[in-house]
């Protein structure tokens, strides 16, 4: 059975709401050879986001959406504890992720699929503050911040994160991905946002992360029909601001 083959045979028992079947297709493929990481990144990965396309495009009823959204989450939950694990590489990341289900079930298998690279992972989920958020960065002192998922409405909000994350600067080698949802939809929203990196999916952004391990600085240019102020913080000022947050 080619990967195509087991990717339709897959949505049609996600779309009957069929645990069983589901999860016996998906071990079936593992006992052939197939490997968990693969079977996460052509398989359950382009799962999700079809039943979120088509649900978002009322060709899904919401009783279909949750149902195959649940089972595929079963299944993403069991092919974790499956994956090939390489040795620990001494990078970290945090993710937080938009509300819905498939943000979080999205967020979860990055975290899930970044971890066995050999990364440290803090999976924060979605509703935490922005100062929350910015506390566990000057803890955790991460190589990647990911942000993962969110819808439109959101955007201000992770707006407002990474101007505080960058204006507080607790840990100014530290990179923001975006990735998943309006992300995905919305051509040059990452960069509006000035998130440093942007990938589609898990899979593209391990390489992207691989490929630009080290932050570049963007001058911050006001953005077309926006005029925005920004008052110099000078080191001192910043690091004074990371240890008041820090030690909140």
């Amino acid at each position: 059975m080619t990967i195509a083959d087991l990717f339709k045979q897959y949505l049609e028992h996600l779309f009957s709401g069929k645990r069983c079947e589901a999860r016996e297709l998906i071990f079936a493929a593992q006992d052939r050879g197939v490997s968990a990481s693969k079977l996460l990144k052509t398989v359950v990965w382009p799962a999700m986001e079809q039943t979120d396309r088509l649900y978002r495009d009322n060709h899904l009823s919401p009783i279909v959406e949750h149902m195959a959204t649940r089972i595929n989450r079963m299944i993403a939950d069991q092919l974790q504890g499956m994956l090939a694990r390489k040795p620990k590489n001494g990078k970290r990341m945090i993710v937080v992720c938009g509300k819905g289900q498939v943000d979080e079930l999205g967020a979860q298998m990055t975290s899930d699929l970044f971890e066995a690279e050999g990364w440290g992972v803090w999976f924060v989920g979605s509703g935490i503050a922005n100062d929350e958020i910015l506390q566990l960065v000057g803890a955790v002192q991460p190589d990647i911040l990911t942000v993962y998922g969110v819808q439109p409405v959101d955007v201000p909000a992770v707006r407002k994160l990474i101007e505080l994350v960058r204006d507080v600067d607790p840990c100014p080698s530290m990179q923001i991905l975006a990735t998943g949802g309006v992300f995905n939809r919305a051509e040059g929203l990452a960069e509006e946002i000035h998130a440093d990196l942007f990938a589609d999916n898990a899979g593209e952004a391990i390489k992207v992360v691989a490929d630009h391990p080290v932050r570049v600085e963007r001058a911050d240019v006001p953005e077309p029909g926006r005029r925005r102020k920004r008052k110099k913080v000078t080191a001192s000022q910043k690091k004074a601001r990371a240890k008041a947050v820090v030690g909140a």
